[in-house]
């Protein structure tokens, strides 16, 4: 199962912030498992949100150079208040640096104005051809595969001037 954890991406500020929400609905199956009579979007799920803010971050940054986007490092990981159904979770990444290979982010979950989680995220950024050079029809598929997905978040109405 591949997980889309944010909903709508806000704001991209290219180079800077990203902002995006995900809105928890109890229809997700995942919460069954999770605690059965207490539905509440796991941390790792939240972390995972994170990650793919960032992500979006780098890509329009660097005109999605780079394929393939994965979490390196997960620092100083927090968890407060719950994420529970009918919550609307806000999620931001601010870079830190953002380089040809890696990037580096302060990124927080919010609901209604109380942390939920916050983290230290290391991103690492390549192409499949870094690996295998033949593999270059692969990344072209991946990234307009991500442009079309990047759209239908809403992406580039969240873009800001720089």
């Amino acid at each position: 199962m591949k997980f889309i954890l944010i909903d709508k991406l806000t704001k991209i500020e290219p180079g800077k912030v990203a902002t995006a929400y995900k809105q928890l609905s109890l229809a997700e199956e995942y919460l069954a498992d999770h605690f059965p009579t207490f539905p509440v979007l796991p941390g790792v799920l939240m972390l995972e949100a994170m990650v793919e803010t960032a992500s979006w971050l780098v890509r329009v940054s660097q005109n999605y150079a780079n394929s393939v986007i994965l979490l390196q490092e997960a620092r100083n990981v927090s968890y407060g208040t719950f994420v529970a159904p009918g919550d609307r979770m806000e999620v931001t990444a601010e870079a830190i640096k953002i380089d040809d290979k890696t990037s580096g982010f302060k990124t927080q979950c919010t609901v209604d104005g109380q942390s939920t989680a916050k983290a230290r995220l290391t991103l690492m950024h390549y192409n499949l051809t870094d690996k295998v050079a033949a593999w270059g029809p692969q990344d072209q598929k991946l990234v307009e595969h991500l442009k079309i997905r990047f759209r239908l978040l809403g992406g580039p109405e969240a873009l800001t001037d720089q």
